[in-house]
């Protein structure tokens, strides 16, 4: 008997040996109708897979992210049997599944693919896959693998080929098309519906910029046109929302080649932004029991080497800076903890004064390429709301649900609602990326998933995503676009204290080591605000907004009574402006939505008559005419509604 071990830990038995989908029809046959892609004993399988053994069987449909790998997987082979047929001599290299569809890098000779060819391989793509070709995996000696790429000239699978053991290799073949592959796939082409090639781009082989430039052609598919055409609508609408284009448009940021690739200036309604971002944290981590801290831009290199960073990330550092001083030398910083255990380190501590809480809005420099670099989500001078928590193996517990409850009030407050928790633990198959001894990792690793489950987390468990001193805990939030996001995290870690030789001494008069708590709920000031903008259109939270109120009036006549309702916006702490320029009303209505003001207030004769103010919300709603009290009633109950006090 082979026994079928499912997720939800039930066990099917089975008399002979069956293949996945075989399982899959004897749950239901119309789940079976939906399943694309298996997991069996942690390897993902085909659907035709046949299972021999004992084993823990996981089934995806479509609406698994390992479902649509495996759609997009096969996309990939489709595509590539396009671009054999309408560009005959066309070598293949890589074709993997990414977010949201798949690319493939070919070199196409003296021929070139622009986006007047996407129909005519769209229409390709759609003829193979109405074929409902099945795709079917075989194992190949190394021998015929490498004997098939001679004889066909392509340098690229050769070179994939060299690399692999022999006895590992396998070919995917569907209708008269075959590939090198490592397998992963739906049950038959006829699945895909939908596809769409997205762009087309350079690509160096292997990433290297020695090598030949290969042209990659990006795509995307789905089951269903209609999904496809969701998607479409989805990523227009993205274009709109994108940071880039609202800091642009709202005067939060710019960039200056002359300043450097990915050193973002920040215009006057950005720097306040920031300001009340700063000052809405600061005051949740004062009740917290935080103190601020601030540390220098550079640091010796031997403080990041005693560290690990300049080991693990000196390649992506900025070069040292040499003084005239011999064999000094500094580096910009590419981390805040170290220089926070530096300032532990400058005092003598007891059990008694811990936990030490130090927090610092620090900026941190990276030389990240400038290829990667994305407007504010990826740039190479940002500032962390760095915080790092010293504390004894007693408090530890404690202290992490503290983190995570302001990590959630920070959500709450800027209206992230829809999150996951990710506990990212090492990979026990490559301990040499990180630093530490086994036993402390596990001790990180168990109190962090401790702390998720009893403060009732939706957490799942990634392998291989923890940082190279320690586990953590990562928040994917996912935006009004349904885009998933990592924002906020909080690190165990054991290595530091023991690197720097931090201490305290215990009830016992000995001296211990300290735990070290890493934590920043908004991540990067600079990535956390491009992912605001983008998640609310920049239509941020009534008490985060530059500008709550504006004020315009009907003719000049009326100036000194906005002029009187403006005051008296500003005595109430409302962030208020007037518009007195020469202009149509509805030229200066359209204006303030462009600048997505929250409240206009319009002022004329019948409003000076009877002391009061015509108010319209931002998107066209009317409130009609009110007193100023009112108005300010208004607003303070909209912002206490979103801004609720930490209680630490």
């Amino acid at each position: 008997m082979i026994k079928i071990t499912l997720p939800d830990g039930s066990v099917r038995e089975f008399s002979e040996s069956i293949t996945v989908m075989d399982v899959a029809k004897d749950i239901s046959e119309g789940f079976a109708r939906n399943v694309i892609s298996a997991k069996f004993n942690n390897t993902i399988v085909e659907t035709s897979t046949e299972l021999t053994t004992d084993g823990n069987l996981v089934l995806f449909t479509w609406r698994d992210n390992e479902g649509k790998q495996a759609f997009r997987h096969s996309t990939s082979h489709v595509l590539a049997q396009a671009l054999e047929e309408l560009y005959p001599g066309v070598k293949l290299s890589i074709g993997p599944a990414i977010d949201n569809g798949f690319y493939y890098d070919v070199d196409l000779g003296d021929q070139t693919i622009s986006e007047k060819d996407f129909q005519a391989i769209e229409g390709k793509m759609l003829e193979i896959a109405r074929g409902k070709h099945e795709f079917k995996m075989r194992s190949v000696s190394k021998s015929d693998a490498l004997a098939k790429y001679k004889k066909e000239g392509n340098e690229y699978k050769l070179e994939l080929i060299e690399n692999l053991e022999d006895g590992t290799i396998t070919f995917c073949d569907h209708d008269t098309f075959t590939d090198l592959c490592r397998g992963g796939h739906i049950p038959n082409t006829g699945l895909i519906k939908a596809v769409k090639i997205m762009s087309v781009a350079g690509a160096y082989w292997r990433g290297d910029e020695k090598n030949k430039q290969l042209t990659r052609v990006y795509g995307t598919s789905f089951p269903k046109q209609k999904e496809l055409k969701e998607y479409l609508e989805l990523l227009e609408e993205a274009k709109k929302r994108d940071h880039r284009k609202l800091g642009k448009e709202l005067g939060f940021f710019t960039f200056s080649q002359k300043v450097g690739q990915g050193l973002p200036l920040w215009l006057p309604k950005g720097a306040a932004l920031r300001e009340r971002l700063e000052n809405f944290l600061k005051k949740a981590q004062k009740k917290a029991g935080y103190e601020m801290v601030v540390t220098p831009h550079i640091g010796q290199k031997e403080l990041y080497v005693t560290s690990g960073h300049y080991a693990k990330y000196g390649e992506d550092s900025f070069q040292p800076i040499n003084t005239p001083a011999e064999g000094e030398e500094f580096l910009l910083k590419p981390m805040n903890c170290p220089h926070h255990c530096e300032i532990y380190n400058s005092a003598p501590w007891s059990y008694r004064d811990l936990p030490i809480r130090y927090a610092e809005f620090g900026t941190v420099y990276r030389y990240e390429q400038s290829g990667e670099l994305h407007g504010l989500t990826r740039v190479r001078g940002f500032t962390q709301d760095d915080a790092h928590i010293f504390c004894t193996p007693d408090q530890l517990d404690e202290e992490f649900k503290k983190v995570i409850d302001l990590v959630l009030y920070v959500f709450g407050s800027l209206g992230f609602e829809n999150f996951t928790a990710q506990v990212s633990l090492r990979d026990p198959d490559n301990p040499e990326k990180y630093i530490g001894d086994v036993e402390n990792w596990e001790k990180a690793e168990n109190a962090i998933i401790s702390a998720a489950k009893d403060k009732g987390l939706d957490y799942v468990i990634e392998t291989g995503e923890a940082a190279f001193y320690g586990p953590k805990l990562d928040f994917m939030v996912k935006d009004a676009l349904g885009r998933s996001w990592q924002l906020g995290t909080i690190q165990v870690d054991y290595n530091l204290p023991e690197r720097f030789d931090l201490e305290y001494k215990g009830s016992d008069n000995e001296m211990h080591r300290p735990i070290m708590i890493h934590r920043a709920p908004f991540g990067s000031m600079e990535r956390f605000i491009a992912i605001l903008l983008e998640h609310t259109a920049g239509n941020f939270p009534l008490w985060l907004m530059p500008e709550q109120v504006i004020v315009l009036s009907i003719s000049e006549k009326y100036e000194k009574y906005a002029e009187k309702v403006l005051n008296l916006l500003e005595n109430n702490e409302i962030r208020a402006l007037a518009d007195h320029r020469n202009e149509t009303m509805g030229k200066k209505i359209r204006e303030a939505e462009m600048k997505k003001i929250p409240y206009i207030v319009i002022v004329g004769e019948q409003e000076e008559k009877n002391n009061t103010i015509s108010v319209r919300k931002h998107g066209g709603e009317d409130i009609g005419a009110i007193n100023i009290d009112e108005f300010t009633d208004i607003i303070t109950k909209e912002i206490n509604r979103t801004l609720k006090p930490f209680n630490g």
